[in-house]
């Protein structure tokens, strides 16, 4: 098993692209890369604590390969906004990836080279790359949001339409 943290903005949208993905061992919601301990939702929405909305993903290696991780993740939201994910704004929304080896560290970098020479992207890609240090789990209301809550307004207009990319792309194989 191995984890990574991907922060691709509100993390309701990024657990919710992960689940169900074959390989994929647990989500869990929370915050990352900031500068106070046990920060409290409100406190890091107000943009008080510098963390990310992220999620912790824990991973089986051998059943999914971190380019498959990193495909559906670039692939479910914008990495070429700073501190905005359509009309979440602020950076606790930013775009960022918390690696926790050096194996990750490589292919992340190699993967995010290959985007910027394909120019699958019309504007630089701004994510985040840093080493993994503190991660908090999110309150428990905000674990497995969109499975909880699917007929709630923003989980109809913002995180379905990321979960019918995630469909697409799997069904692609």
């Amino acid at each position: 098993m191995e984890k990574i943290f991907l922060a691709g903005g509100c993390f309701w949208c990024t657990e919710a692209v992960f689940t169900g993905v074959q390989g994929v061992i647990s989500i869990q919601s929370g915050f990352s890369g900031g500068h106070v301990k046990n920060p409290a939702y409100r406190e890091v929405c107000l943009g008080r604590t510098g963390h990310a909305e992220c999620i912790e993903l824990k991973y089986d290696p051998i059943r999914l390969s971190i380019k498959e991780i990193l495909d559906l993740f670039f692939k479910t939201h914008d990495p070429t906004t700073l501190n905005r994910q359509g009309h979440d704004v602020g950076e606790h929304y930013r775009s960022a990836i918390f690696y926790t080896t050096e194996k990750q560290m490589y292919a992340i970098n190699t993967f995010i080279n290959e985007l910027k020479t394909s120019g699958f992207f019309e504007k630089p890609i701004i994510t985040q790359i840093e080493a993994f240090d503190k991660f908090y789990p999110a309150e428990i209301e905000h674990q497995e949001y969109y499975k909880n809550n699917p007929s709630q307004p923003y989980c109809q207009f913002v995180i379905k339409p990321k979960v019918e990319i995630k469909n697409e792309h799997l069904a692609k194989g």
